[in-house]
């Protein structure tokens, strides 16, 4: 059996403009499928940026046909893919921070953000989580932002049995020293390995710092994205460790 392959897809998105982000991400999913990844994770809101004040109006139902053509690329490339959009629900007057979860069986999961930001109440309401996936065998439980900046968020993910911790984030560069030692402390305290997709590019008045990353299950950076731009990180399970590392991505006008 080949080794369980995993990466994070740091991209340079455009404010407010789906159909350009959508073409985006099936650029990374093509490259990501050239490297025989099983589980692509993309940063919070990658469809639509990360714009509060736009999410109402660019809000999707979990079926949209929007993410049709993603849908059909994840089930022929047999990769589970996670992306992000505000997510529509008619028992909520607001939306919800949504991670899409793309199946390679074609069904469609979603992830909702459980802790917002101070602020993010004006404009979206709190979602309740999700179930872990199960990829190569692999127990895979998923974080949006915030949530992995509360402790019980992954200690209760490591009490379900969860080996990799998978981070959609928007990190920006004077908070990045905080929030990945965050991230390298869940690794070490709940013995789960982490993936962190950050954006690659300006979302929202945020300067991402991308430098997306892989840390081991005992907290050691196996590798990290160079800075900014369109990049994708890989990482393998092997017999004797993880091991990554940082491809760029070119993309189609």
């Amino acid at each position: 059996m080949s080794a369980p392959v995993f990466a994070a897809a740091q991209c340079a998105i455009r404010a407010g403009d789906i159909s350009a982000n959508l073409k985006l991400h099936m650029d990374f999913m093509q490259h990501a499928r050239e490297h025989g990844v099983g589980l692509l994770l993309f940063p919070e809101l990658s469809l639509t940026g990360y714009e509060p004040t736009l999410a109402k109006a660019l809000a999707q139902d979990i079926d949209s046909p929007l993410l049709s053509p993603l849908r059909h690329l994840a089930r022929e490339a047999s990769m589970t893919t996670v992306v992000g959009l505000p997510l529509r629900l008619p028992s909520h007057d607001k939306p919800l921070i949504a991670a899409f979860i793309l199946h390679q069986d074609g069904s469609i999961g979603v992830y909702t953000k459980q802790h917002l930001h101070p602020g993010e109440e004006q404009f979206f309401s709190a979602g309740n989580g999700g179930d872990l996936m199960l990829i190569a065998d692999l127990p895979i439980a998923l974080s949006v932002c915030a949530d992995f900046s509360h402790p019980e968020h992954s200690s209760h993910a490591a009490k379900q049995g969860a080996q990799l911790y998978a981070a959609s984030v928007l990190i920006g560069e004077t908070g990045y020293s905080r929030d990945s030692s965050l991230l390298q402390n869940c690794s070490k305290r709940q013995g789960m390995a982490v993936l962190m997709a950050n954006h690659g590019g300006p979302t929202g008045g945020w300067a991402a710092a991308g430098q997306s990353a892989f840390w081991n299950e005992q907290g050691q950076c196996v590798a990290s994205t160079d800075g900014v731009g369109n990049r994708l990180l890989i990482v393998s399970k092997q017999l004797h460790g993880w091991q990554g590392f940082e491809t760029p991505v070119s993309v189609t006008s």
